[in-house]
């Protein structure tokens, strides 16, 4: 039997070569590959050109803006490109449910007062139970987040492109319907992928839909939410706070509005930090790399003409 070749850049890592080679492919030289797999996050540093043998590329990041922005992807369209989309989910999707939880119970507030303030808190503090949430974009991580959410008494509301059910969505719906269901939810999580599309996905409009008690949670990408809009709107208390793990711009400069607005939690973009990011990375990998040799589909698949 013919051990399928693939490479791996753009160095050396042993991680993701034992995840090749347990999955039945061999590590070799890109000229003599038939798939890529790369782990570079800077898309300047993607090879120019790729072999004509080359059939498949995975790359390490599960958004893939910047790798269309670029115009990587769009070197080789013969080419069946993969993202890492759902193979960080499970961090991600904790580390939202954190940031809920945190604004929904105030604790920040809570952790930094230096007087006892009960009743303030008993007047403020909420729950998830019972509550309705939408999730905006329900990939990989809003489908790690449902269970979590269902598991605290939260029902869920799924938004995604084509309406298709969602698995523990108690409702789903297609994105052309998001202003219906803003109005009717308690809180929002941002998770969808960024493409000129979606820019500005949470602008000032549909912010004005939300309740003032209601939570943004944004895990996606910073431009999804039209920040100027977002600061105004905190600042009026017309929604009850936001949770950030990512900005527009990032990284948050210093003195920003959103640094010091007492009803935002600010995450520097670590939802998914190295330690968790490169084992999750090499076990999709290696699932990938088993499809490929055994020629069944390939999680994760890009469409280019949608750019993700």
């Amino acid at each position: 039997m013919t051990v399928v070749p693939v490479a791996l850049g753009p160095a050396p890592d042993p991680l993701l070569s034992d995840a090749i080679t347990r999955a039945g492919a061999a590590v070799v030289p890109l000229p003599d590959a038939h798939a890529l797999v790369w782990a570079g996050n800077d898309p300047a540093e993607f090879p120019d050109e790729l072999p004509d043998a080359v059939r498949w590329v995975q790359l390490p990041s599960a958004g893939v803006e910047a790798w269309f922005g670029a115009g990587v992807v769009q070197r080789r369209p013969d080419v069946q490109w993969t993202s890492a989309a759902g193979a960080y989910a499970a961090t991600v999707a904790e580390h939202t449910l954190a940031l809920l939880l945190a604004g929904v119970r105030a604790l920040p507030e809570q952790a930094s007062a230096t007087t006892w303030r009960q009743q303030e808190f008993f007047d403020r503090v909420g729950t998830l139970r019972g509550s309705r949430i939408a999730i905006l974009g329900a990939g990989g991580i809003g489908r790690a987040l449902i269970p979590m959410l269902t598991a605290v008494g939260a029902t869920v509301v799924a938004v995604t492109r084509s309406g298709r059910p969602v698995d523990g969505a108690a409702e789903t719906v297609p994105a052309g319907r998001t202003d219906d269901v803003l109005a009717r939810v308690d809180h929002v999580v941002v998770a969808a992928p960024a493409t000129e599309a979606t820019r500005h996905l949470l602008d000032r409009d549909r912010l004005a839909l939300l309740h003032p008690h209601s939570w943004v949670i944004n895990v996606a990408r910073g431009s999804l939410v039209d920040t100027d809009a977002l600061v105004d709107a905190l600042r009026d208390k017309r929604i009850g706070g936001a949770g950030l793990d990512v900005t527009d711009p990032e990284p948050l400069p210093d003195g920003h509005p959103l640094w010091t607005l007492p009803n935002v939690i600010v995450t520097p973009h670590c939802s998914n930090p190295p330690s968790l990011r490169a084992p999750a990375y090499a076990d999709h990998v290696a699932e990938n790399v088993r499809r490929f040799v055994s020629g069944t589909q390939l999680l994760a698949p890009i469409d280019p003409a949608v750019g993700y």
